[in-house]
């Protein structure tokens, strides 16, 4: 009875002392039912506009989707020009998903000049992480899901193999020894 109550004691401790938090990143879907289009004429801002209306953060995704079209990230300087020969990122296969890797702004144009002059590009900023605290001896493991969250754990194994030792009664270090 006495191994018991020790058991469920350290368990408790053990339990207590695990370190848990999370963190979300989501996935935007540029121009949601519409898609990476060429926007009309009167609604030419229309990505600028859908940018600034939703707060984005490190590790956030970017989808883009598109047919006979393309994506890139280019500088400032190439954004306001809408043409790029060295973009930072290119893609062209419909179904474009980008990470927002860092704090700041990021300029997306479309690859057709003719479709970025038109309006079919953005600009995004992405605000500074707030990191919650994590200690040295942690690990982390992210779940991607669809159109929503990933959800990150930080928890130290350590702990997590003590607790569930605990709980099933298996001692680690438990042999008896008399003093005398």
């Amino acid at each position: 009875m006495a191994s018991l109550s020790c058991n469920l004691l350290l368990s408790l401790i053990l339990f207590s002392s695990l370190q848990f938090y999370t963190a979300s990143s989501t996935e935007f879907e540029v121009g949601g039912d519409n898609g990476w289009t060429v926007p009309s004429k009167q609604h030419d801002e229309i990505y600028n506009s859908w940018a600034s209306k939703n707060r984005l953060k490190v590790n956030d995704t970017v989808r883009f989707k598109y047919k006979i079209d393309s994506v890139m990230v280019v500088s400032e300087e190439e954004y306001q020009k809408c043409q790029s020969s060295h973009p930072i990122f290119f893609s062209n296969n419909g179904d474009t998903v980008f990470k927002l890797d860092r704090p700041g702004f990021f300029y997306f144009i479309s690859g057709v000049s003719s479709h970025c002059e038109r309006g079919q590009k953005m600009i995004v900023k992405v605000l500074e992480p707030a990191a919650p605290p994590q200690s040295q001896n942690s690990t982390a493991h992210s779940q991607p899901k669809k159109n929503g969250t990933a959800e990150l754990a930080a928890f130290s194994w350590t702990s997590i193999f003590m607790f569930v030792s605990a709980v099933l009664g298996i001692h680690l270090v438990t042999h008896s020894f008399p003093l005398f």
